[in-house]
């Protein structure tokens, strides 16, 4: 590919944790929330008295190849491999993985500016700790510190490390907030899910959290709400009469026809219909990792919602869905077809890296913009994110930004 004449911001990176990533700052009222314990030879996560396998490798010794699993999702799988069969020889978890001075070099290599990190096995947090809203707030904090020493929160100004963000307990997520942004957030992280609470798990879009998102819109940081374990396995459990937790990189047909975009869908429709993004319309959200597909769908129910009981509105949520939405669709998504529905401004790039489902080299995630304009190709793999962020787009020079 020729270098592109602008600085590429990636929406979609991650980090692999190190084994003190939930332990390192945990009260020693709270000691055994998280540990490791050895079965068969391999290392296996307890949170609190019960095995999760999540992530089947927790500690990440060695990992997948990213881009492993790029065929399974284009559904160029004819020959019905597994994704372990796809995944081939796995690879040891090099520092660019773990550190932010090397995945900077990586970037330099791959022609990337500037990008986003989310954790991945802190996702399990919040779906184990959901009867439990004290717990979740320990864990939380907890992490985040591991976070902040481990990357920060804005290192170079070109990673952006996000951490966790919960209003399940209001005045704690309001300080864990004011804690995250003293210490440089310009990103973070919250789950498409309920949140736990004394009353039983509810949306954090809902009036009763509204003092944390006037500090969200207040601060100006953005809140992505990036896949995570949504709980939904539990609503897929009683369709097929099993039970157990939701397992990642073990992909079942059921759920992949049945939940594709639910969680992002349920939680977008909460924002717009709960009224949050309309009492702070200054609030910015950006959905990662879901994927785009779902966005006709959910535009028209907002749609015929709207038709139906326009008097529930205070203004029409398609409008509230522009102003303060934007999505990072997967590379296999139709890229087009998103565009045309929320136009170019709205989507931003994100590669996954370096995930088996993500890319293995991010920057051919153009090829999927087909004949776009060079304007429109720039704002999705630039200028989107960095505005968004709040952030000046750097020169570019030959090819490459300058730091």
């Amino acid at each position: 590919m020729k270098p592109l004449d602008f600085a590429v911001f990636d929406a979609d990176n991650h980090l692999y944790e190190g084994e003190d990533a939930f332990t390192r700052h945990l009260p020693t009222s709270h000691a055994n929330l998280f540990r490791f314990v050895e079965i068969k030879g391999r290392k296996k996560l307890v949170v609190r008295n019960t095995i999760t396998e999540f992530i089947p490798n927790p500690t990440f010794e060695v990992v997948a190849r990213p881009g492993a699993h790029m065929a399974f999702y284009a559904a160029d799988n004819a020959q019905g491999k597994s994704l372990r069969e796809l995944t081939g020889d796995p690879m040891a978890c090099i520092p660019a993985f773990r550190q932010p001075e090397p995945r900077l070099e990586v970037l330099d290599q791959q022609g990337i500016y500037a990008s986003v990190v989310f954790p991945t096995l802190a996702s399990l947090i919040e779906e184990r700790l959901l009867d439990d809203p004290v717990l979740t707030q320990v864990a939380i904090h907890t992490f985040n510190q591991w976070l902040y020493e481990e990357w920060s929160y804005d290192y170079r100004g070109r990673l952006f490390a996000t951490p966790i963000v919960n209003p399940c307990l209001l005045d704690q997520g309001i300080a864990e907030l004011e804690l995250l942004l003293e210490r440089g957030a310009r990103a973070v992280l919250m789950r498409p899910a309920p949140v736990s609470s004394l009353r039983g798990p509810r949306s954090p879009f809902l009036a009763e959290f509204d003092p944390f998102w006037a500090r969200i819109e207040e601060a100006g940081v953005v809140v992505a709400l990036h896949a995570s374990d949504s709980g939904y396995q539990e609503y897929l459990n009683t369709w097929e009469g099993t039970d157990g937790e939701y397992v990642a990189f073990r992909p079942k047909t059921f759920a992949a026809v049945a939940d594709g975009g639910r969680s992002i869908q349920d939680a977008l429709a909460s924002a717009i219909c709960h009224g949050m993004l309309t009492r702070f319309p200054g609030v910015k959200l950006i959905s990662v990792e879901n994927g785009g597909s779902w966005v006709g769908l959910l535009l028209k129910n907002l749609e015929l919602a709207y038709k139906k009981m326009p008097q529930e509105f205070s203004e029409h949520p398609r409008d509230v869905f522009q102003r303060n939405v934007w999505v990072n669709p997967f590379w296999e998504d139709s890229v087009t077809g998103l565009i045309e529905m929320i136009g170019a401004e709205r989507v931003c790039f994100g590669s996954d890296f370096p995930h088996p489902e993500g890319l293995a080299e991010p920057l051919t995630w153009v090829e999927e913009l087909g004949d776009l304009s060079a304007r429109d190709t720039e704002r999705i793999m630039s200028s989107n994110l960095f505005d968004l962020m709040g952030l000046v787009q750097p020169a570019v020079m030959s090819g490459r930004a300058s730091h």
